[in-house]
């Protein structure tokens, strides 16, 4: 029995710890002027809010979330959002890799008169590392994911990082 009580110690705290370090380096990388949506809430919407990905191509056409719209960040243009999405009312989630990105677009749209927009916590990568499925450019369910770089990689625990 006291081995299972450590074990348990054990995952619950690498867990926890995990989760400091991402909200460590979100803190340290963003200002918070968005909020955040968890994974856990936004796969539990009732109707699932418009999804724009603020990655790059390459990365969008290894792996996106079902339905993402692709806005990129680079080269990421409001009028494009403009266009595709009229009300500035509609629910928007903005993700990247891991919530760094999305939130300079997200801050964009805010700017723009979007009011009600959010940035997904931990971005594909938390989404994947919850077993959620991801889709490649067929649309098709994959186990692949963009891992961006060696460094930012190192924040994927599931599935299979492709660098491009």
């Amino acid at each position: 029995m006291n081995k299972l009580l450590f074990y348990i110690f054990i995952c619950f705290t690498a867990s926890g710890f995990s989760q400091n370090k991402l909200k460590s380096l979100l803190k340290k990388h963003n200002k918070e002027s968005i909020p955040y949506i968890y994974v856990k809430e936004l796969k539990e919407q009732a109707t699932l809010p418009i999804l724009l990905d603020a990655r790059e191509s390459s990365e969008y056409k290894v792996s996106h979330l079902k339905n993402a719209i692709y806005v990129g960040y680079d080269n990421f243009k409001i009028n494009t959002v403009k266009t595709k999405i009229p009300n500035k009312n509609a629910k928007i989630v903005v993700y990247c890799s891991l919530g760094i990105r999305s939130e300079s677009i997200a801050d964009s749209l805010k700017k723009a008169g979007y009011n009600n927009v959010e940035n997904l916590y931990g971005g594909i990568f938390e989404w994947k590392n919850n077993n959620l499925p991801i889709y490649n450019s067929e649309e098709k369910v994959t186990d692949s994911i963009h891992a961006f770089s060696k460094t930012w990689g190192k924040w994927i625990k599931k599935g299979t990082k492709v660098y491009e």
